[in-house]
């Protein structure tokens, strides 16, 4: 097949393809839709934050709909998915245990995550707790109490939940389900008691090697420059691993319109590429996006693909910020059109719109209009909202929305 040329819009259409973001969810979703979701981004970012919907439960909404977030636990708990350190802390579907295992073998690298002197300080303790939980079952940090008046700050644990993190690291305990979004442990033996290292798990080549496959595949369509920041793999020979996509056939180089640099289009995406060239195709999802969303988790590609300069700000101190403390990105229809930050009200039934901010040069124009209160609704709507406070919103927007509107009816689907 001849190498294509692609105009910007028809690779943000790619990307947001791979993501699961082409067109609108239609009927009620099914559990295995989830599961095929987190398969298609390939992780699942997590993050405790709940100023909204907790972010994974937010970003499989964004391409579900309005699914029962106990899914995701039930997904957990019936071993259908893990945690581990991939992009950042993640839910990972367990066939990709093997990827992520020679991690928990070797932790040398894994920075602030492994800390080597605290287990060598500790090791009678981490051994003594990791036997505790062989023989009466799994443990929640919560179940040790810490010391009257020796807590410090945020970041001061106490000693368990060190340990804890510790062998959750080494991979000697794993994360069985979550109670009211806690984590509770036990140990990997009997989370997956038909594992062997020995003939399961893949050497750091093999398994970078396939990651990368992994991250092209979920990116759909990228730079090599992007590729490892997916599972956020060091000092990676990029050429080499490149080479070896093209040659085996997962992926085939494109040319894009005003870019002089390499690009390359995951094989699983080249019907849509070929249905490009006969007709105009672009998702046409409206929705709220988390700030921990694949598309937007990487500053600088969201920047070059969709002209979008975003940063999370929760974790940046308040007179600094420059939206606010969780900022949803707006998209709407292959294009990142502003930012909002919302708050769920749960005791008052109210989903508030703190701020909404277009980028510039973007009219509200009647569809656009439609699609944005449409979006706003139904994600107050799964939140459990009936009704939606607005608070600063562009002059262009007041009239529209007013201080607000009711959510408890239906309301028109995406086109």
């Amino acid at each position: 097949m001849p190498s294509p040329t692609l105009s910007l819009a028809d690779t943000r259409t790619l990307h947001l393809a791979a993501q699961g973001l082409l067109r609108p969810p239609t009927g009620s979703p099914q559990p295995h839709q989830l599961l095929d979701a987190i398969r298609a981004m390939g992780l699942l970012q997590i993050d405790t934050i709940s100023v909204v919907a907790r972010s994974p439960y937010l970003v499989l909404f964004s391409r579900l709909g309005a699914y029962p977030p106990a899914w995701l636990d039930e997904a957990l708990a019936q071993r259908q998915l893990f945690e581990y350190w991939a992009h950042e802390a993640c839910f990972i579907p367990i066939e990709d245990f093997r990827l992520l295992r020679h991690r928990m073998l070797d932790p040398a690298n894994m920075g602030w995550k492994y800390n080597a002197a605290w287990h060598q300080a500790h090791q009678p303790a981490i051994e003594k707790l990791l036997a505790h939980i062989e023989q009466h079952g799994p443990v929640r940090s919560a179940d040790f109490s810490r010391p009257a008046g020796s807590g410090n700050g945020w970041w001061d644990w106490k000693p368990e939940k060190r340990h804890l993190e510790t062998l959750f690291t080494l991979g000697q305990v794993m994360v069985a389900e979550r109670r009211n979004f806690h984590r509770v442990y036990d140990v990997t033996a009997r989370v997956k008691p038909d594992w062997s290292d020995t003939r399961d798990a893949l050497d750091e080549a093999t398994a970078r090697q396939e990651m990368l496959r992994r991250s092209a595949r979920s990116l759909g369509i990228f730079k090599a420059a992007w590729l490892p920041d997916y599972y956020r793999l060091k000092r990676v020979a990029l050429k080499p691993a490149i080479a070896a996509m093209l040659e085996e056939g997962s992926l085939h180089p494109v040319s894009v319109e005003g870019s002089d640099e390499p690009w390359y289009v995951h094989h699983s995406l080249l019907p849509l590429c070929q249905q490009m060239q006969q007709r105009r195709i672009r998702s046409s999802v409206t929705t709220l996006l988390s700030p921990f969303d694949p598309v937007v988790w990487h500053r600088k590609r969201a920047l070059e693909l969709f002209d979008f300069d975003y940063r999370i700000e929760c974790y940046t101190p308040q007179e600094k910020r420059r939206y606010g403390y969780f900022v949803l990105p707006i998209l709407q229809r292959g294009a990142l059109i502003g930012r909002t930050d919302a708050k769920m009200h749960r005791k008052e039934g109210v989903f508030e719109i703190k701020g909404l901010w277009l980028e510039p040069g973007v009219r509200l124009g009647a569809q656009r209009l439609r699609d944005l209160t449409e979006a706003v609704t139904r994600c107050a709507r799964w939140h459990g909202a009936t009704r939606i406070a607005v608070d600063a919103v562009p002059e262009a927007l007041r009239p529209h929305w007013g201080q607000g509107w009711a959510c408890g009816q239906e309301i028109g689907g995406q086109a």
